[in-house]
């Protein structure tokens, strides 16, 4: 019997932080052609870990979407929702070169501070 209390306690210890990080989480982000990213950028996973990142900066506990699709190696275009209400879209382009990990970085802030400004009014 203490066995099973053991286990209980040791798995319900595993779940709290998974749990709890799901709980922080309150926004989502998807990007359709993902194939068209440069290598550099480090694929769709980094691009939306940035996007989440800088928006969980700037408006922490704001509900949001961030649909992301990219349109060439060096266009992007965002649609926003942030708390049910849909943001005009938002574009993205680097005129002499691929994108790079620091263009995703500008690009995640300008969609952070979008989202941030929506979130006020």
């Amino acid at each position: 019997m203490a066995r099973a209390t053991k286990l209980a306690c040791l798995l319900a210890a595993m779940l709290v932080p998974a749990h709890a990080e799901a709980m922080n989480r309150s926004g989502s982000c998807t990007i359709a052609a993902g194939e068209k990213l440069p290598a550099a950028v480090g694929g769709t996973d980094a691009v939306c870990s940035e996007i989440q990142r800088a928006i969980a900066a700037v408006a922490p506990n704001v509900s949001y979407t961030a649909d992301i699709t990219v349109l060439s190696p060096s266009r992007l275009s965002a649609t926003l929702v942030v708390n049910g209400r849909s943001l005009p879209a938002q574009k993205f382009a680097i005129m002499d070169r691929e994108l790079s990990r620091s263009a995703i970085a500008r690009f995640a802030h300008s969609l952070a501070a979008e989202v941030a400004k929506a979130a006020k009014s």
